[in-house]
């Protein structure tokens, strides 16, 4: 069985639709929840799931190995659902092609530094786009340019508010990350 560390900013909706998910598989199972905000609605997510969520700040992350430490304990995957921070060299070399991202939109476009969440629903919207989606893709060393694993689209129209593509996005995510994860473990399994 395979071990899963996310990593989360916000909410955690994503993580705990990932967590639930591992919870019915024996394909891999959810070790633990880090995060680098302590206000995170995450930690409460985590705690009704009984699921441990660490707190780490920038410099464990970026100037220690405290973070790449516990990753080499915990994870033989890594995932971002909802992280804001670039991932430091270092961890990706430990991980190279082990840590996936998800971002709410079809790369490449609106990806790249200060493209997440309402920022990316905004420009999509104010570009007139038809359409839009999810991109689930494994993370390099360029913020959103990792090789793509999966998209999924949905339709817009001119009524559609930034909100409402946030909406259909969030669908979305909830209905394919876990599967993709769980594909992406059943077919890379060493």
């Amino acid at each position: 069985m395979k071990r899963i560390v996310i990593f989360a900013s916000g909410s955690g909706s994503n993580a705990e639709n990932i967590i639930r998910f591992f919870n019915h598989t024996k394909t891999a199972k959810v070790t633990k929840v880090l995060c680098n905000n302590e206000h995170a609605k995450v930690f409460e997510r985590c705690k009704n799931l009984n699921i441990s969520c660490l707190y780490f700040n920038r410099e464990q992350f970026t100037k220690s190995d405290f973070v790449l430490n516990i990753l080499k304990e915990e994870a033989d995957l890594v995932i971002l659902a909802g992280f804001l921070w670039k991932i430091p060299a270092t961890i990706i070399d430990a991980f190279p092609k082990k840590i996936i991202n998800i971002h709410p939109a079809l790369l490449p476009k609106y990806g790249g530094k200060g493209m997440y969440g309402m920022h990316v629903h905004k420009a999509v919207k104010e570009n007139k786009e038809w359409e839009t989606g999810i991109t689930i893709h494994y993370v390099n060393a360029n913020y959103d340019e990792g090789a793509i694993i999966f998209q999924a689209k949905t339709a817009l129209n001119d009524a559609d508010t930034p909100e409402t593509i946030a909406g259909k996005i969030h669908v979305l995510e909830q209905t394919y990350f876990p599967k993709v994860i769980e594909e992406v473990i059943l077919t890379t399994n060493e």
